[in-house]
């Protein structure tokens, strides 16, 4: 992306204020530092008292050519200040099985009820994806050999816990990032502060001023004075004290499509040399909920996502610490209450919302920094003078509220085509409305379509690009539904009529268990890489 030139007209933007740190603060301040012009003057007032969230310990592809690339940080910089690892996918375990929770083993072995969601590249025949073909065998009866399993190149590779490149550093997949969000926001503050020149200021806001329009000028706060500048960016969290507080603009809540509103979270330490460290992070599927484990070298963050209307906050606490064999009593919990949902309009005015102000949904899918990342970049894209055209900004929303609903509606159908009917919470999920993006996305399915645009290219896969600000591809789709044992009523019409095509796509089959064996034979462990990288 081409930096911003510097704007001499009298309109130009000078001043920015950030209201928060934490991820999403110090993530906008280095982005922002980096691509707006050194006449823009950057400050970060963040409140030392706030505790941050901290949830959001895994990401999808995109961070690094769309962040840290830009930002000039390789991964071998960045990981091991953070104690970062690869996450290849998200593996659901026990969302087919009724009751639980269930063990789960170490390492998790073949035999588990579990399904990938991989980033790795679907293989195309002929213009159309390898999937279609899988189903187009599948309801004749001629294989039985799960999707992942038969299209995907990267799975046995995950189940055998090998790293996704090798260890002379050359890629052998598309993969993500597990890391520490406080070990993340450090980085990037003393990145931003010491190279790029952003001010922080350790100091709480006690109000804030608007102008006649409505517009803010300035934060005062309690030892720091009044800070004024032409663009305010709100990252003060679900609190959203300049979107919402201070401007008033609503807050759509999405609890009609997503019933988990709580969580209870921890840290607890592993022995990666005994049991290796899965390049994954797994959602696993619970009572009234599910707990993600996303792990890292000698320790894994966990936490338990549920719906406070079927278990409470004690029966939450017991089932997740059984889960794990913890002690109730003695374990450090983090118990969190969230809001799922986004605002109306995530830009108004000249504050821009980014990070939970804005919008937040579970981590089902890592969408938290993946969010963060569009919405720095969009802002970037869209980047106003101090007229602030309504034009640049509208779009800016628009492109915002497609990202979180499309992500939305992606994240639900997880709930609700899930077979488990087990308890009230997987029952309810089953009576919630799916909008009419869904649904017509389930209907092409249903019918052996191509759901939106073509999967992503192996180049494009490989850097973690998406298309349209979409990230959830025709691939994705196959992962989960057909994780869930959900199958498309017929295979893609007129696919019997290309009798040359089936014989290509049988060989490509024969190519992808080549191309596991060998990933499986040639890839480090997940372990032995991480350790080489990190210098231990």
């Amino acid at each position: 992306m081409d930096e911003i030139t510097t704007e001499t007209a009298d309109n130009a933007i000078r001043r920015v204020v950030i209201l928060g740190g934490g991820t999403a603060g110090w993530m906008t301040a280095a982005y922002l530092g980096k691509m707006l012009p050194p006449t823009v003057s950057i400050t970060v007032l963040e409140a030392p008292t706030i505790p941050k969230i901290g949830v959001g310990e895994a990401t999808v592809p995109s961070l690094q050519p769309l962040f840290f690339d830009q930002l000039g940080i390789p991964e071998e910089e960045w990981m091991p200040e953070c104690n970062a690892a690869f996450k290849m996918a998200v593996r659901f375990v026990n969302w087919r099985t009724p009751g639980g929770p269930h063990p789960v083993p170490q390492p998790l072995d073949g035999g588990t009820d579990h399904f990938y969601h991989s980033f790795g590249v679907l293989p195309y025949c002929d213009d159309t994806p390898l999937s279609h073909y899988w189903v187009y065998d599948r309801l004749a009866g001629r294989s039985t050999e799960p999707y992942g399993h038969a299209c995907m190149r990267e799975v046995p590779a995950m189940d055998a816990l090998r790293a996704p490149r090798w260890l002379d550093g050359t890629r052998a997949t598309s993969y993500a990032w597990h890391f520490d969000a406080h070990l993340v926001a450090d980085f990037l503050r003393r990145f931003a502060t010491t190279k790029q020149g952003v001010r922080h200021v350790q100091d709480e806001m006690t109000s804030v001023d608007l102008d006649e329009r409505g517009f803010i000028t300035g934060l005062r706060t309690r030892a720091s004075g009044t800070l004024t500048a032409d663009l305010f960016v709100d990252c003060s969290g679900f609190r959203g004290l300049l979107i919402n507080e201070a401007l008033g603009e609503p807050f759509l809540d999405m609890s009609d499509h997503l019933l988990c509103d709580s969580a209870v979270a921890t840290a607890v330490p592993s022995d990666s040399a005994t049991q290796g460290v899965e390049p994954f992070t797994s959602s696993i599927a619970m009572p009234s909920g599910w707990t993600w484990r996303i792990p890292m070298l000698d320790r894994f963050g966990t936490g338990y996502v549920y719906a406070s209307r079927f278990a409470d906050r004690d029966q939450a606490t017991r089932d997740f610490c059984a889960l794990w064999n913890l002690d109730p009593e003695r374990a450090t919990l983090n118990h969190i209450r969230f809001r799922v949902g986004r605002n109306r309009r995530a830009w108004v005015r000249n504050c821009v919302a980014i990070g939970l102000s804005s919008c937040f949904l579970e981590p089902l899918e890592s969408t938290g920094i993946y969010f963060i990342t569009t919405a720095i970049s969009r802002l970037v894209a869209h980047f106003p003078d101090r007229r602030f055209d309504e034009t640049g900004i509208d779009q800016f929303n628009r492109e915002i509220e497609f990202m979180f609903d499309n992500s939305r509606d992606f994240i639900q159908a997880h709930f609700y085509f899930s077979p488990r009917t087990d308890t009230p919470f997987w029952r309810a999920n089953k009576q919630l409305r799916l909008t009419d993006n869904i649904q017509e996305k389930i209907a092409t399915y249903r019918a052996g379509g191509v759901i939106n645009a073509p999967d992503l290219t192996a180049k494009q896969a490989l850097m973690g690009i998406d298309v349209n600000t979409d990230v959830w591809t025709n691939g994705s789709y196959y992962c989960v539904l057909a994780g869930l044992g959900v199958l498309p009523d017929q295979p893609l019409p007129g696919l019997a009529d290309r009798p040359a095509s089936l014989t290509k796509a049988a060989r490509m089959f024969q190519e992808v268990k080549q191309q596991q064996r060998e990933l499986v034979d040639t890839l480090p462990s997940n372990h032995e890489f991480l350790r080489v990288l990190h210098g231990r």
